[in-house]
């Protein structure tokens, strides 16, 4: 199956690298998940397409102004498990299209999407509350890996 188009509000599933993962040595996230693109842009010198994810995680947040809880009725429109759901504004991960990290959704996940790198596109009024979290949030509280770049 092919690469879907990166566009904002996509969700992907991507192994994440979560910084607390990265400051013990890892290059590679523990787990892939549910992601969604935040940007999507060119890189002017290179070409290169580049993209920010945010993470959707089962976790409950410690800091409930680091997620975002995703509605019931977005999980099943996505195909994602009924357990409770957040998007984490606080960590992300930066990467060249489509990357090491990029994933297929497994055989067992979602009937009909087995093979394909996307669950789908989060509603626009949930993406940009997810755009606007990102955005509002002290550039200090936030951390982004970039995952295939030197630092």
């Amino acid at each position: 199956m092919s690469f879907p188009v990166p566009r904002p509000g996509l969700i992907i599933r991507y192994s994440f690298l979560w910084s607390h993962e990265k400051a013990k040595g890892a290059a590679e996230g523990a787990k892939d998940r549910p992601c969604a693109i935040v940007v999507a842009t060119r890189k002017t010198e290179t070409g290169d397409l580049r993209v920010v994810v945010a993470p959707i995680t089962h976790e409950p947040p410690a800091d409930i102004s680091a997620s975002i809880e995703v509605p019931k009725a977005v999980c099943r429109a996505l195909g994602l498990d009924g357990e409770r759901q957040w998007l984490r504004i606080d960590e992300l991960n930066s990467f060249a299209w489509p990357g090491f990290d990029l994933r297929p959704i497994p055989t067992h996940a979602i009937p009909g999407k087995s093979g394909a790198y996307d669950y789908g596109m989060l509603p626009k009024d949930l993406f940009e509350q997810l755009r606007t979290a990102i955005l509002a949030r002290d550039a200090r509280l936030r951390r982004t890996i970039t995952r295939d770049e030197k630092e």
